[in-house]
């Protein structure tokens, strides 16, 4: 029991941007409006003035309801209560503003971004604040139950937002994971191939030393490859720490075989000018698979798909179309968004390149990825 309270108080606060937005701005603008409009039209108020500028002080504080969650619930739990004293000792009963439930804010806000330890102290505030508001309001068991229902239902959907934004977290960390190990595999595997060639001339060029042209005709292949092995390698925009398997990494003849005279008909076109670097060969393969396999799965009625390279001096070019119908998710979009394709553009931005789908202003889907061809320290 102690372990488990220990390992509660220790939980630490939700990670993002907690600090106040814009949007914070608008919302305190817009329902200090509210309240000084409904202090000022309600007739049934005994204290109109004081419930108004109550109101005021109590969502003056949402701003910082991310950044302190603690101090914004025991700040307006104090407040709030305070009133009611007041109001009980004079006499006058509950009385106070429907806008004043948007202070609810602050238990969701507790329970979606606060600590473990924070969590706990402000749900004992809360509590305290419950059974104070119930003693006074002489309400009986139908206000005890409607404070509890609508406290602890902020405080829940506080603490599910909260696990489900950890979950989406922890997902798309492990698409990212499997991209950054798939893509030191295939590292792995051209850097081997050519520090072999680099190790295999060395060794040619020291049996005979003395023979000048095969001592000249190993230098360049082996300035050849090592210029190879740098250009693969400043690929990687990070460094990335994966085991390496074995399996030999996919390239431009691996996309070519993606042809399929279906149903639907998968058409590959390549550039003959295309001449990309293994490791972006092996993840423009990678790419037109994820797009031909989410095309042939979710594109109702599709009756072809075309993957076409194109490149330039720079850049190379990869375009999957199908012309079926049916809703899908693009990368970067964020809710609903695809692993698969979340895959793919988490492997073409640590490359230095992006990848972007969506409908076709013709009609179907278009999946389409940008590499830089060259890489420079």
């Amino acid at each position: 029991m102690r372990r488990r309270l220990r390992d509660l108080l220790g939980r630490p606060a939700a990670p993002g941007d907690r600090r106040p937005r814009p949007r914070d701005a608008v919302l305190v603008v817009a329902l200090v409006g509210a309240a000084v409009l409904e202090g000022t039209l309600r007739r049934d108020l005994a204290w109109p003035v004081a419930s108004t500028l109550v109101a005021i002080a109590l969502v003056a504080t949402l701003p910082w309801r991310r950044s302190r969650p603690l101090l914004v619930v025991a700040l307006t739990t104090l407040v709030g209560a305070g009133f009611q004293v007041a109001q009980a000792a004079a006499g006058t009963g509950p009385d106070g503003l429907a806008t004043m439930l948007a202070v609810l804010l602050a238990p969701y806000a507790l329970f979606r971004w606060g600590s473990g330890r924070d969590r706990v102290i402000g749900g004992a505030v809360l509590a305290g604040s419950l059974v104070v508001s119930v003693a006074l309001g002489g309400e009986g068991v139908q206000g005890a139950v409607a404070g509890v229902a609508l406290v602890g239902g902020a405080c829940l959907v506080g603490a599910f937002r909260r696990e489900r934004v950890a979950a989406r977290a922890s997902q798309l960390d492990a698409v990212r994971a499997a991209e950054r190990e798939s893509l030191a595999r295939d590292l792995h595997d051209t850097v081997a191939h050519h520090v072999s060639a680099i190790a295999i001339r060395a060794q040619v060029a020291a049996t005979d030393p003395d023979d000048a042209s095969r001592v000249s005709e190993s230098l360049d292949v082996i300035e050849r490859e090592a210029q190879a092995v740098l250009t693969d390698m400043r690929s990687l925009v990070r460094q990335l720490r994966a085991p390496a398997g074995l399996e030999p990494s996919p390239g431009l003849a691996e996309l070519v075989s993606l042809a399929d005279p279906g149903p639907p008909t998968v058409t590959v076109r390549l550039d003959e000018a295309a001449s990309p670097p293994d490791i972006v060969a092996s993840s423009l393969f990678r790419i037109a698979q994820e797009a031909v396999t989410n095309a042939r799965r979710h594109a109702r009625g599709a009756t072809a798909i075309d993957v076409t390279l194109t490149a330039d001096a720079d850049t190379v070019e990869l375009v999957v179309h199908d012309d079926g119908a049916g809703a899908r998710t693009s990368p970067g979009t964020g809710h609903g968004q695809g692993h698969g394709l979340q895959g793919i553009s988490e492997r073409a931005a640590l490359l230095g390149g992006e990848v972007v789908a969506g409908p076709d202003p013709d009609g179907g889907w278009t999946v389409r990825a940008r590499l830089p061809q060259r890489h420079d320290a």
